[in-house]
């Protein structure tokens, strides 16, 4: 019998590579533009502006940069499965928490600027973004870590898993550009008196 050929398999170290130098990009960048072009960033400022620009650094570090990892901790992390697994379970709950202090800030934002919440796209997108993303936990940690189903219901529930996950994630993708388009419709702040 001859041996299985593994050829047509590529490689996931190119695009890892990639994916972690965009990282690096975005994170410049967003810091860059809210640092030196929004007046920085707080939670508590005379500057409403400086709120609203930790909702979009914790936004694109929770849902795009550690969420991307997340994804990709299954052929970045070395190691067994379990260990790639709980690699994978951690960073999306890192990006829970920093998607729940992102949420605070917009809802904290508009509360000080006296703007009404949800009423654009944007913030319906996020919400229901967000909404999947929790469900997407909490059902994957019942189903796979505490109490975890039978091994066969765990593999026929990945394929959905996988798919519903690069779903949200793209999900949150649309969202952040919609929020990006939103911004630059808004009036900027005056810079700050020095």
């Amino acid at each position: 019998m001859a041996p299985k050929s593994r050829s047509y398999q590529v490689s996931a170290t190119p695009v890892t590579i990639f994916a972690h130098l965009l990282a690096i990009a975005i994170t410049t960048l967003v810091l860059i533009w809210l640092l030196h072009f929004r007046h920085g960033l707080a939670l508590n400022s005379f500057i409403t502006e400086k709120i609203l620009n930790v909702h979009t650094l914790l936004m694109v570090i929770g849902f795009i940069l550690i969420g991307g990892e997340a994804i990709m901790a299954y052929k970045t992390v070395p190691g067994k499965r379990n260990t790639q697994k709980m690699v994978h379970l951690i960073l999306h709950f890192l990006a829970l928490v920093a998607i729940i202090l992102g949420i605070y800030a917009a809802f904290k934002f508009n509360h000080e600027s006296g703007i009404p919440n949800l009423l654009t796209l944007h913030s319906w997108l996020g919400i229901i973004t967000i909404s999947l993303f929790g469900l997407q936990w909490l059902f994957a940690f019942f189903a796979y870590v505490f109490p975890g189903a039978e091994s066969s219901a765990r593999g026929n529930l990945v394929p959905w898993h996988t798919f519903v996950g690069i779903v949200i994630f793209l999900l949150a993708v649309c969202t952040a550009e919609a929020g990006l388009l939103e911004s630059q419709r808004q009036p900027h702040c005056p810079p700050p008196s020095t």
